[in-house]
């Protein structure tokens, strides 16, 4: 076995385990290295693997195949456990898989004690399939005649939603209607956040001890469990301060595997690394969908029928299901109501990567196929998109009868009004009507709503603790997870605030440990804000109430007589400073007649929701020529309720931004007919940089939101939700032509504008004049 001179491998050994308690040195330093194995084809099984020459290999350990694995399944998904059967996710999962499903699933894992041997002994495993007919596009899937992705969801759906309202098929039939009719489609994309996928794990005092860059630490505990068939009790996660997620790590990745591979190692450290590649490929992506939308509307632009048919392209795993097609099909209603509906969503298995939780959860690519309709149907009516929007828009007072969010200020026509103003759109509009030539430049719009959370569906539920320093400074835990967006420093404020102690005073606890951590449900749903103000307000009304009593003993004062302003013990009658809470913190420790350790904890379920409202404007400059798209500006017009900390709320959306950017105009995971990726790597995959941004302008309405204790709402995601199809709505504007794809790559866009005649009409002819000049001169 190697280890490194430096590293000092046992610290002492548990009594009651006779295991090893390993230095955290050596667990950083020592651990051995996991690297899997991953499929060679898209949809099979794997009939044998031989590991022969690969476990001849110095420093191989122990080589682990699908065959070696426990045989029950789990899932993933890194939503609330429910105690309601029909509500929990689909357990569709192993440690390693015998079935493959998509080109890269996980069939074995090697444990070595280096990267380098690692990887030499992959090399020499041999592996034997069974190849099945691979299916990649989600309505092939589901009328596909082929082998099952999964034996027990024989048409391959994983879940369908069936809204319907008023009626439809006879709506249609009015006189004089005017029907819309088209199909969007959306790519695959990946997050692509700094830091890839990383778990490591060791057995300690009778528990496995993971420790990983994830979201849900509490939730990867019980998924762990479930997956080891462990008592949950029995796993320990703790999340550092990790590189980032946007949904990625909403899921329980490589968490379970490494849990399990620590007990075939007699509890030594094992560490799995993924690889940037392989992060592309084997952790979550974003559902492709298509989407097909058909509108009846009066020629006042009256929206009298709808109709909605989404298919969102799951891949190989369930992860979390139906719920972000289900999402954004109910979303179709709710944006603009109308009284007839028929809407189907339907989440589909192929075999191509797993498909998860990825910032927006959804509603980026309904937005691009709603919004991308609103102004189709403007262009077939001759109306203004934005008088389109004005009149047919959610309006104030409206109510989900599902989720009981309510609209309770006019908070989208503000939005737009705001935005209309900022990039001075009716302005542009005119200047830029009637345009001729090669470049090009138009203005468009795009709109959205949000939800806060994930309640009803699931529990919302929060806990915090906080302890008095004995220099009357606070320690704050939460379940909530900072995953670089900034929510301790939201947190610590409203601790501050709550207690009545200066922000520095706050010392926030960063690091989320499953055995010391108040339970929480981690960084999902753009809930944290929202949901850490309940848990900590309430627990602040405990633990300010612990100090004024406590200051009651020492001053003999009616407890109604004092507060606590600013870390000072003041007189509310004359508002003088009567003792510092550091002052007070010191005796209540150290008084040898009565020591008192001031802390309180409180858990609060939370059973609210509440919508963002927003809109995207953006101006670009389109080359016809090139099929190139600049951006020459990008408005994002947020109600996200009250702010709680201005800057981080710009960044945010700065940040979503950027996303929503390469979403639109440059992002996408291409695959071949075999279903291999392509463009697993920061090079090939598109990201949009810096260098593709105009400098984005942020605006806030702070409409204050009244069922929240701090009048806040979500923010982490809407900035991504509605800048694509303002992009593509300005194409519009300025071409005339509508591009119902992303992303809109030159690939795309100079189709589009040879078939309708832009650039026949206004550069080739203009190249074959200078040619026959230049031939005839020849001549």
């Amino acid at each position: 076995m190697y280890v490194g001179k430096s590293v000092n491998r046992v610290d002492a050994y548990d009594k009651v385990t006779g295991r090893a308690k390993y230095t955290e040195d050596f667990i950083r330093n020592g651990a051995y290295t996991a690297k899997i194995l991953h499929s060679t084809i898209a949809h099979g099984k794997v009939i044998s693997i031989d590991t022969s020459k690969a476990e001849k290999l110095e420093g191989i350990i122990k080589i682990i195949t699908c065959f070696d694995v426990p045989k029950h399944s789990f899932p993933t998904a890194g939503h609330p456990w429910s105690v309601d059967e029909n509500h929990q996710d689909i357990a569709d999962r192993r440690l390693l898989n015998e079935h493959v499903r998509y080109y890269g699933d996980d069939i074995a894992v090697v444990i070595a004690e280096n990267e380098v041997q690692a990887l030499q002994a992959l090399k020499l495993i041999e592996v034997e399939y069974e190849e099945y007919e691979a299916v990649f596009d989600p309505i092939e899937s589901m009328n596909s005649n082929s082998t099952p992705i999964h034996e027990e969801t024989p048409n391959n759906i994983i879940g369908h939603t069936k809204n319907r309202f008023g009626n439809y098929e006879e709506a249609i039939k009015e006189k004089g209607l005017i029907k819309i009719d088209t199909w969007y489609e959306t790519p695959i994309v990946q997050h692509s956040h700094i830091e890839n996928h990383i778990a490591y794990a060791y057995e300690e005092q009778g528990k496995i001890v993971v420790v990983a860059s994830t979201q849900i630490p509490h939730i990867v505990r019980r998924v762990c469990g479930q997956a080891l068939g462990i008592s949950w009790g029995k796993i320990r996660i703790v999340k550092p301060y990790i590189g980032g997620g946007f949904g990625n790590k909403q899921d329980a990745l490589y968490e379970p595997l490494v849990a399990y591979l620590t007990t075939q190692v007699g509890g030594h450290p094992v560490k799995l690394d993924s690889t940037r590649e392989e992060t592309f490929v084997s952790s979550r992506t974003r559902h492709s969908e298509k989407i097909h939308i058909i509108s009846y509307v009066r020629s006042d632009g009256t929206f009298v029928a709808r109709k909605l048919e989404l298919y969102a392209n799951n891949g190989g795993y369930a992860s979390h299901g139906h719920s972000i097609a289900a999402k954004g099909t109910n979303c179709f209603h709710q944006l603009y109501p109308c009284d007839n509906i028929e809407a189907d969503g339907y989440t589909v298995y192929t075999n191509l990567p797993t498909a998860g939780a990825m910032r927006g959860y959804g509603i980026p690519q309904t937005m691009f196929a709603f919004e991308s309709h609103l102004d189709d149907v403007a262009l077939k009516l001759g109306l203004d998109p934005i008088e389109l929007r004005i009149q047919n828009i959610m309006p104030k007072g409206f109510k989900d009868g599902f989720s009981r969010n309510e609209n309770y200020y006019d908070s989208f026509r503000e939005a737009i009004a705001v935005g209309r103003r900022a990039i001075d759109y009716d302005k542009k509009r005119e200047e830029y009507k009637n345009q001729s030539g090669n470049i090009r430049r138009g203005v468009g719009l795009g709109c959205f709503w949000y939800n806060t959370g994930v309640y009803p569906i699931s529990v919302e539920t929060s806990s915090c603790r906080m302890v008095l320093n004995q220099d009357g400074s606070v320690q704050v835990q939460l379940g909530e997870t900072e995953i670089g967006q900034g929510g301790d420093t939201a947190f610590s404020q409203m601790a501050a605030d709550s207690i009545g102690v200066p922000l520095d005073d706050i010392h926030i606890v960063s690091t989320q440990d499953t055995d010391v951590t108040p339970f929480g449900l981690g960084a999902y749903a753009s809930r944290q804000t929202y949901m850490a103000s309940f848990s900590i307000t309430n627990t602040a009304k405990i633990f300010k109430e612990k100090i004024i009593d406590r200051a009651r003993k020492e001053l003999e004062f009616a407890p109604k007589n004092l507060d606590l302003v600013d870390g000072m013990i003041i007189r509310k009658t004359d508002n003088r400073q009567l003792m510092s809470l550091g002052e007070l913190a010191t005796i209540a420790l150290y008084d040898n007649k009565d020591s008192d350790h001031i802390s309180a904890e409180s858990t609060y379920t939370i059973r609210n929701n509440a919508f963002s409202f927003g809109a995207s404007f953006a101006e670009v400059e389109v080359d016809i020529a090139l099929g190139k798209v600049k951006i020459l500006r990008l408005v994002n017009v947020h109600d996200c309720g009250k702010l709680i900390n201005p800057r981080l709320a710009e960044a945010q959306a700065h940040g979503g931004m950027s996303m929503a950017v390469g979403f639109a105009l440059s992002e996408e995971l291409k695959y071949n007919d075999k279903g291999k990726i392509l463009n697993n790597n920061l090079l090939d995959y598109k990201l949009s940089t810096t260098m593709d941004h105009p400098n984005f302008e942020v605006y806030f309405i702070e409409n204050p939101e009244p069922t929240s204790p701090y009048n806040t709402k979500s923010l982490g995601e809407p900035p991504t939700c509605s800048p694509a199809p303002a992009i593509r709505n300005a194409i519009l504007n300025a071409t005339g032509v509508r591009v119902n794809q992303c992303p809109m790559t030159p690939h795309v866009l100079f189709p589009l504008f040879k078939e309708a005649g832009l650039i026949e009409n206004d550069y080739e002819k203009e190249m074959k004049y200078e040619n026959k000049a230049w031939s005839v001169e020849n001549v």
